[in-house]
């Protein structure tokens, strides 16, 4: 799930929308294959392979312009700013969020056959318990890239490889730490001993100060170029997601170097999501394009790609082994998901805002 900077593709989505208000199709009359124009799609950055963009191109004969986003809070900025998108890619507690404000178009699932391949246990999370307006994309955890050249082989599995300025004093390029406030503050929280969804503002102000008297040795917070930075030897070690990870570390000159860790104190399992916001102008396109991604092979070939963990179900025979076993240990560490808060939201952001200033 790589997050990277924020870019409106004001232009391009004016040039492919099909039609104002007075054109737009409700869900409930999309069939399966329909497309009503091309495809504005809002997703994280180098996270789907684009051959498979391509072929649902080619066999629909519609455009899919992609622009990208580095936070699921820069997305929902977007959204309820009146920018136009027909899908997106949201975490867990955002699709929460989103239905709350009514940002998200109920899925017709008549129009999505291919969701009966979805795992049971995917349908049934207390973001979208039903899965009514969100179907999941992918999955994975949130970690730890260490450059154990740098850091040295007797190193703690721990938060303190970002936030003790003890340890990342003699780290060389120092570390570098998501652009995402739940994500960052969560980190700090679970580092102090608490959840990554601890409602205490005291414990909150607490986190704050552990990542101003890391910022010395934090040498970017960056949700884009991270994993590069990690495997080029800029940084010794990188806050991120677990596919572009190893993606990276297996693509290093020196892959043995590196290795991708879930710190003992505790670490983000994350679901993202396939959504519609309500002010899609293709609609029917975009109940094309889930309907695609959930093809068995399709589903296969974009977790093959990308190294994340797949939530289809009729996709595993189609898996490489290899992404299942760098996958494993998101079955035995300790994980919370992220999970909405409502009215205590904007804290996180607030208190991520002061961290970094």
């Amino acid at each position: 799930m790589k997050k990277v900077l924020l870019m409106v593709a004001v232009l391009a989505l004016v040039a492919a929308a099909c039609g104002g208000d007075d054109d737009a199709v409700s869900a409930a009359s999309c069939e399966a294959g329909q497309v009503d124009g091309n495809l504005n799609f809002y997703n994280w950055s180098e996270y789907i392979d684009p051959e498979l963009i391509e072929a649902f191109e080619a066999e629909y004969g519609v455009d899919v312009i992609e622009s990208f986003y580095e936070s699921n809070e820069a997305m929902l900025a977007q959204l309820q700013s009146g920018v136009s998108y027909d899908l997106i890619v949201p975490s867990d507690y955002m699709v929460a969020i989103m239905i709350q404000e009514g940002l998200l178009v109920e899925l017709n699932k008549d129009a999505i056959p291919n969701f009966a391949n979805m795992a049971e246990r995917f349908t049934t999370q207390p973001y979208d318990n039903g899965a009514k307006y969100s179907a999941a994309y992918q999955y994975g955890t949130t970690g730890l890239g260490v450059n154990v050249s740098l850091v040295g082989e007797d190193f703690p599995r721990s938060w303190a490889l970002l936030f003790d300025p003890a340890l990342t004093a003699n780290f060389p390029g120092g570390v570098s730490v998501l652009n995402d406030p739940r994500e960052t503050m969560g980190a700090a929280l679970e580092y102090l001993g608490y959840s990554i969804n601890d409602t205490d503002i005291d414990h909150l102000n607490e986190a704050v100060a552990v990542i101003q008297a890391a910022k010395a040795n934090i040498a970017t917070f960056d949700s884009d170029q991270y994993d590069e930075a990690l495997v080029t030897g800029q940084v010794a070690v990188s806050h991120g997601y677990s596919g572009n990870m190893i993606l990276a570390i297996g693509d290093a000159d020196n892959p043995d170097d590196f290795v991708y860790i879930l710190p003992e104190e505790g670490a983000t399992l994350w679901v993202d999501n396939m959504a519609i916001p309500t002010n899609s102008a293709a609609v029917c396109t975009a109940h094309a394009f889930i309907n695609f991604l959930l093809d068995a092979e399709n589903g296969a070939a974009l977790t093959n790609w990308n190294y994340y963990a797949s939530p289809n179900a009729a996709s595993t025979p189609f898996i490489d082994q290899e992404v299942n076993d760098f996958n494993a240990e998101a079955d035995t560490a300790k994980l919370e998901v992220i999970v909405d808060q409502g009215d205590y939201e904007i804290n996180y952001t607030d208190a991520f805002a002061e961290a970094k200033s």
